[in-house]
Formats: C-alpha cells, structure tokens, sequence
C-alpha cells in the first residue's frame, strides 16, 4: 500500500549543524496495518510523516502509496490520499468556525467545490450521528464555534475530520501528547474504534511506549533515523514495556518514553 525506499533526508548538510534525521529507510506498509512507532526525539518520527505528507522533500529515495509515486508531489496534492492529526488540538481544527462547518470542509477534501448552501439538512442529520458516536454530548452543539470547546473535544473533533473522507492514510503524530491522561486515553480508545471499524491504515507517532505496545498490529522502533526494531502479530501482542526497555535502553533515552515502564 505505501512504500518507502532508501529514503534519506539531511538538515544543514555540510554545516556544523548537519544532522541525518532519516537514514537511508526502507519501509513498507500493507492495506489495513495499524503501524506504532516510537523512538527518543530526534528519532525521525516526526520527519517520516512530514516525508510521507510532502512536508518534506526527501533529498533520496522514493514514496509510493498505492503504485504511485508521489516523492515529489506538493503537500497540497496529496491531500486526498492523507488524514492527518497533529500533536496540537488547535491546528486540526478552524477555531472561528462551527463544528458543522468544519465537518462540511473536511468532507469536501480532495474534491470539486461548488457554490452551494455549505450544510444542508440531510447533512446535519449525519454530522450528528457521527458526533454522537464520540460520547461527549457534541450532537447538540452543531453551531458552537469550535474554539468554545475543550483540547480534547476539538482532538476528537479532528479525528472525525481526518476520516471522514476515508483517507488512503491516516497519520497520527503524538495526537494525545498535549491531553490530560484521562482524555488523552479517551481520545486514543476512539482512534482506535474508528481505524478498526473502517479498516483504515494508519502511522502513529508516540511518546507513550504502552500505547505503542497495546495499540495496532505492528509496532516500530527508530534510532537515528533508521528502523532499530520492527515487531507484528502474536510477538507484538506478548511485547512489555520492561522488555523494550531492557532490550533497547540505551536507544530510549527519552525520559517520557522510559517513564512508561514504571507507570503501568
């Protein structure tokens, strides 16, 4: 479904600064994968979804998602393949405009825009149906601007709107990082729900080692910009926070990460 081949991306190359955030990375993702990955900061987490979304440029290597090339594609191209949800709430979201509105705009991603009404009564109907699946009362709150709402209403909020339109690929980027714990466990049991229930694949970046172990089918780690461990099925699902640390201590320097295996 994607494929990514002895991809390389460098900053301030030939600077006293140069760092190699991705390092010749050779990855592939089937149809229907839900892919966890964790790793220190300055892993290349964050640089791998802004390559796969055309934020970045790889300086090697190809990107294909679905037999399409799409390494150099601009980011605004590949929308229509792409849902992404950020670690900020207010960035997935236009704060000024109604939770319909912002369902409406989601909705028409990637397709011809006309002229007309921009939310129609049949329209209302299914944006509350669709918020009442997130348990948090937002169905009766179609007209509320969003900014009127909560960190985690507008996350949830996002998440709708990242799939809505059924995205090829759906990119997660520590989008419960900035939650309290009790919401941000909301959040990531919802994400979860939805991937699962419409089969969607999905790339999620995380802090938090025991999502990455109790969440999706695969789960990869990254170390100076390659791929350090890569686990699946039956030995991901037997994986503990302990054993990951034990094994890849060294790698897992970041506080956050290590924090995990002592606050289960």
């Amino acid at each position: 479904m994607i494929k990514i081949k002895n991809v390389e991306k460098v900053f301030n190359r030939n600077t006293v600064n140069e760092k190699r955030a991705i390092d010749n990375l050779s990855l592939e993702i089937t149809k229907g994968e839900f892919v966890t990955i964790i790793g220190s900061n300055g892993a290349g987490k964050t640089t791998l979804l802004n390559l796969i979304a055309g934020t970045y440029i790889p300086d090697k290597g190809k990107i294909i998602i679905d037999d399409e090339d799409i390494t150099t594609l601009p980011e605004y191209k590949r929308a229509k393949y792409l849902g992404r949800i950020f670690q900020d709430p207010l960035m997935g979201t236009a704060g000024s405009m109604t939770i319909e509105e912002n369902l409406a705009m989601a909705e028409l991603r990637g397709k011809r825009r006309g002229l007309g009404w921009g939310v129609k009564k049949s329209k209302r109907s299914f944006y509350r149906e669709l918020l009442k699946s997130l348990g948090l009362g937002l169905e009766e709150r179609l007209s509320d601007p969003v900014f009127l709402l909560s960190g985690g209403q507008r996350q949830s909020i996002t998440l709708l709107m990242a799939t809505l339109s059924m995205p090829k690929l759906l990119l997660l980027d520590e989008h419960t990082t900035s939650l309290d714990p009790k919401t941000a466990q909301k959040v990531i049991e919802l994400t979860d729900k939805i991937v699962k229930e419409n089969k969607l694949t999905t790339i999620m970046v995380t802090h938090n080692m025991q999502q990455a172990i109790s969440y999706g089918n695969r789960m990869i780690m990254l170390h100076e910009g390659k791929i350090k461990f890569d686990v699946s099925g039956d030995e991901k699902q037997k994986l503990t926070v302990e054993e990951v640390v034990k094994k890849f201590g060294t790698e897992l320097t970041d506080e956050t990460l290590l924090s995990a295996s002592v606050s289960r």
